[in-house]
């Protein structure tokens, strides 16, 4: 129901701080992977410890930290999450919410974010029909803020009455029909290429590239957040799987290939890999030695075209079939040939001319091709490039259901 979804679970102070140990639990039963960002308020109920135990992630204490300010920044902390959860909500965090506060780490990634924010509310019954906390409240409805609940009931302090914090499978339910409402490819089935080929000229020595992966592994778990059944045929790479996808792994462009034709039916097929052209026509079954008779003749043959063999196939043909133009001049010309060669629908060009540092880089700058024309992009990270992309794609095939 969950699964390859990311949550950052904020925990903040009061006595139902102790309920997010279980709310863990039934997040991560249900597929989310959870990193947790502890109020100084929260820790007087809960650990790091505990919270550490239970997501197997680091948990985010200090806004001031080097160390965690180095390793993953409080601006990335929100940019990663698929949804921003603070449970429990007290009313001190509802109010420096409502008033754009950022005076920890907590309230700082909750200002700095762009993604969803839901809340379950947990205080005492005076506390929560306050004027000052209603109409707090009345503020984050207006800005999109989803809440969860308070019920009515017993209360830490002996009294009884609206404020009780609702029970975390309550609030495991809610995140999922969220999710759910907000899964516009759900039913629909995505195919990604990533990462380069290796081709081998022996068993030690092969033909490659500089292609690291992150730009087709991005996109595999952009599809995956929006709901599409998504399989990632990936090269050679060190990237990370991402969450909520099937991985197949190969090493050359036959192998991809073959991998891409199993997978299919699938209603898009994006491919970022970037597989060799050629391979040696006839592999040495042995480490190939010097012989002081000088440099060995390679025989080359041309590899499969993998995004052409996809945009011709017959009866299994996906409904939009884009591909990459890696150019290191004429970027869009170049591109808007290869489009029309290849038969696809799109082509997302861009420059990896070394002093672009594409390959292996963190950003990218691209130029959608269809047959609508060109759309230029402004230079972002290759996260950002995959969820453009995936919006995109979102409108082109609808909803799926």
């Amino acid at each position: 129901m969950l699964h390859g979804k990311r949550i950052l679970l904020i925990v903040s102070g009061g006595i139902a701080a102790y309920k997010s140990l279980e709310l863990i639990r039934r997040l991560r039963e249900r597929g989310a992977s959870v990193r947790c960002v502890l109020t100084k308020g929260g820790a007087q109920f809960v650990t790091p410890l505990s919270l550490s135990a239970l997501s197997e992630d680091k948990v985010y204490t200090d806004l001031f930290s080097l160390t965690d300010e180095a390793e993953m920044g409080h601006i990335q902390l929100s940019r990663d999450a698929d949804l921003l959860l603070v449970v429990p909500a007290s009313a001190d965090i509802l109010a420096k919410m409502a008033h754009g506060m950022a005076d920890d780490l907590a309230t700082t990634a909750l200002l700095a974010t762009d993604k969803d924010v839901m809340v379950a509310p947990s205080m005492n019954v005076r506390m929560w029909t306050h004027a000052a906390t209603q109409a707090n409240l009345a503020t984050l409805h207006e800005r999109g803020v989803h809440v969860v609940g308070p019920v009515e009931g017993d209360m830490a302090c002996g009294e009884f009455g609206p404020g009780r914090m609702t029970e975390p499978n309550e609030i495991a339910d809610a995140v999922s029909d969220f999710f759910e409402d907000s899964a516009p490819l759900s039913g629909r089935r995505a195919l990604v290429t990533s990462g380069p080929t290796h081709e081998a000229i022996d068993p030690v020595r092969y033909i490659a590239n500089r292609s690291s992966g992150k730009q087709g592994h991005a996109i595999a778990a952009a599809l995956a957040r929006r709901g599409a059944i998504t399989t990632l045929v990936s090269g050679p790479t060190d990237q990370p799987d991402p969450a909520g996808v099937t991985i197949i792994r190969v090493e050359s462009a036959r192998e991809m290939l073959a991998a891409c034709e199993k997978s299919l039916p699938a209603d898009v097929a994006v491919c970022a890999a970037a597989v060799a052209d050629w391979r040696v026509a006839q592999q040495a079954g042995e480490k190939m030695k010097k012989t002081g008779t000088g440099v060995p003749n390679l025989e080359m043959t041309e590899n499969p075209d993998i995004l052409a063999t996809l945009a011709a196939a017959a009866n299994t043909r996906p409904g939009l079939v884009i591909g990459f133009a890696a150019e290191t001049e004429n970027v869009v010309a170049h591109a808007q040939a290869k489009r029309k060669k290849k038969g696809c629908d799109w082509i997302l060009a861009n420059d990896v001319s070394p002093e672009s540092g594409t390959f292996g880089g963190a950003d990218n700058t691209i130029h959608l091709i269809s047959a609508d024309g060109v759309e230029d992009w402004p230079r972002m990270s290759k996260t950002d490039v995959a969820e453009r992309l995936a919006d995109r794609i979102t409108e082109q095939l609808g909803t799926g259901k």
